[in-house]
């Protein structure tokens, strides 16, 4: 992970000039130094070199010695970087090897350094009547060979090819005096060369500004941006040099504020849209209900009108043609009453209205029942109803008039859409360590369904021949109660089927054995109250089958009268009650148990399925008003039971 701290750009521009710029004026300091100073070092031991030359050809002579001491003086009042020059006399000859590297050293580290140079003379003999030489000739001699070439040192030097070594002048160098006078002699020139550095170096922080600038600019515009998340209008970006790179950066910033923008009006229409779509649903929920109840009412009790007055009718006062229009009558009303209970039953089941009643039976029993009732239909049509029993006598315990209902149905579709052959309905039991699993299988020879259909036949109002000429007679919502009975029993329901062939429907239900169908009510001595719209539901059955006392009212009053009346632990508000009504009720029950109650209820607002995209608008209302929890409407036995138990701990 990075953990550098972040910085601008034109900080790190100006850093990294700057940087350079000292890297690079050090770099020519340090390299100019080195290479002058050495050099200067090498022309002042060449010089070094000339004078110890004509030290050594002045102590050669006869008469030297006075020569060069007075030489010597000279020099080393004249020459500061000399420190001193000693002869010592030796007849071994001492090999000087003075390598480039060692000048290089020599220059920049050095404090002193020694040179040795031969003294020869070819009169080493008569040296004594020799010496009478003039001291003004020697010194005349000394400045004159100040200028004199090295090419004199060498022709010296072959002269005493055949001379006598008889020692060795020792001259000593004052590296540091050398140092110190060849740096005052430079100091101007560095000074010069620093200040144009320093002039180059602002220039070119100038003209490194130019982009800077912009990038400032920049950088200005985007925190205006960032902080003001509602501008409409991207403001101006001030660029006063166009480069390249900084123009397509504009561009591509104010390519992306305009996309910005039209995805913000796309998506402001598009909640608007939602909004409207909500608004939409609420009404066609407000419709939905409102429909239900006029069929459930208003069409029902027209339809139980006309049954009534067609049984009200004496037979023996109607002639042959008035007894054949009623029978036609009353046919048709039963088809009417038959669909009409359907559409009602199927509506109930998806809200969740519809419950299931638990209890002990016979399976062999309840096949038998339906055998009786469907086989003179099969008889009519001429078709055969078998039955394949593949178990003993048994007593199960679940729903037995859910069970019977989509057999039933079942069974009708088989007879219908079976013009000949065999209707065979078969029955298989398993025992298992903890539940039971019974199969029931009703398999035709009819016309069958084709592939490509056999997932829509479940769907409300499908018809594989939907046109007004089709054959087969029906409303389309025998086989979606089929599909929606199994789920609410926890069953699950399989089809087979090939065109001309027929088709087998299996339904598969798991039930639990006789030790657990006994079970211990898990809600036993808690006092319910359910407050509902219209319709109950399966939600106070649930409760009941648990153990608990459910106290069903649609008066929010006869709710407080209620909890006056008893201890109430729970209140539940029916998935048909609509948020703001149950909002007001929780309300009252709340500040009621502020002013006359010690105990707190708990609180349970279930919504249906088709209000959990749209929880997020009433949940945090129903909250604030002193509802505890909003939960979907799913209600499973053992589950729920599990559920209450739980929140009345966390409460």
């Amino acid at each position: 992970m990075n953990s550098r701290s972040s910085q601008t750009m034109p900080v790190l521009i100006w850093r990294s000039v700057v940087q350079a710029l000292v890297v690079a004026v050090l770099a020519g300091i340090l390299l100019s130094f080195v290479y002058g100073l050495v050099h200067h070092y090498q022309d002042k031991q060449q010089h070094i070199q000339q004078l110890a030359a004509l030290l050594t050809t002045s102590a050669s002579t006869v008469d030297g010695a006075n020569v060069v001491a007075e030489q010597v003086n000279i020099l080393l009042e004249n020459e500061p970087t000399i420190q001193s020059i000693v002869f010592y006399s030796t007849a071994q000859p001492i090999n000087e090897v003075s390598p480039l590297l060692d000048d290089w050293k020599n220059a920049l580290f050095a404090a002193t350094v020694s040179f040795n140079y031969p003294v020869v003379s070819k009169y080493i003999g008569n040296a004594d009547s020799r010496r009478s030489g003039s001291h003004q000739r020697l010194e005349t001699a000394l400045l004159e060979h100040k200028s004199e070439s090295t090419e004199k040192t060498a022709s010296i030097t072959d002269a005493t090819e055949n001379s006598t070594l008889i020692g060795y002048i020792n001259i000593t160098m004052d590296v540091n005096i050398l140092r110190m006078h060849w740096f005052r002699s430079i100091l101007w020139l560095w000074l010069i060369t620093v200040t144009l550095t320093v002039l180059f170096a602002l220039y070119i922080f100038r003209k490194l500004n130019w982009p800077i600038r912009d990038i400032e600019a920049l950088v200005a515009v985007c925190n205006t941006v960032t902080k003001n998340p509602e501008l409409e209008q991207l403001p101006v970006i001030p660029q006063r040099f166009n480069f390249q790179e900084m123009v397509q950066i504009k561009q591509a910033l104010v390519v992306l504020f305009n996309r910005l923008q039209d995805t913000k009006q796309g998506y402001e229409a598009l909640a608007a849209f939602e909004q409207q779509l909500h608004n939409k649903d609420v009404s066609l929920d407000v419709q939905l209900h409102n429909f239900q109840s006029m069929i459930s009412h208003e069409l029902k009790t027209s339809l139980n009108a006309i049954v009534g007055g067609l049984q009200l009718l004496d037979d023996d006062t109607l002639s042959n043609e008035q007894k054949d229009a009623v029978e036609i009558i009353s046919n048709g009303s039963d088809k009417l009453v038959l669909s009409l209970d359907h559409i009602i039953q199927l509506n109930q089941i998806q809200k969740g209205q519809i419950r299931l009643h638990t209890n002990e039976f016979n399976p062999l029993q309840l096949i038998a029942d339906l055998l009786a009732i469907f086989e003179p239909i099969a008889n009519q049509k001429g078709l055969r109803l078998v039955s394949n029993i593949h178990h003993i006598d048994y007593s199960l315990y679940g729903d037995s008039g859910k069970i019977e209902q989509v057999l039933s149905l079942l069974l009708s579709n088989a007879i219908k859409f079976t013009p000949a052959g065999d209707v065979t309905i078969t029955s298989q039991l398993t025992h298992f360590s903890k539940s039971n699993r019974w199969q029931i299988s009703v398999k035709d020879t009819g016309i069958g369904i084709d592939s490509e259909h056999i997932d829509d036949i479940f769907n409300p109002f499908f018809q594989v021949d939907s046109s007004q000429t089709r054959q087969y007679e029906g409303s389309g919502v025998g086989l979606p109660i089929v599909k929606q009975m199994t789920q609410l029993m926890g069953a699950s329901i399989e089809v087979e089927s090939m065109l001309g062939v027929g088709t087998q429907f299996t339904l598969t239900i798991a039930m639990p054995n006789q030790q657990q169908s006994r079970q211990q009510r898990l809600l036993a001595g808690l006092n319910i109250i359910c407050f509902y719209h219209q319709e109950i539901g399966s939600l106070a059955s649930e409760l009941e089958s648990l153990g608990a006392t459910v106290i069903c009212h649609q008066n929010p009053q006869r709710v407080i009268d209620a909890m006056s009346n008893s201890k109430i632990e729970m209140v539940m508000f029916a998935e048909d009650v609509f948020p703001d009504k149950a909002e007001l009720l929780a309300k009252r029950v709340r500040e009621y148990e502020r002013t006359e109650s010690d105990k707190r209820a708990l609180l349970i607002y279930w919504y249906p399925q088709h209000r959990v995209r749209y929880m997020d608008s009433f949940e945090y209302g129903l909250k604030a008003a002193g509802i505890d929890y909003c939960y979907s409407a799913a209600y499973k036995g053992k589950a729920l039971g599990d559920l209450l138990k739980r929140w009345l701990v966390w409460t």
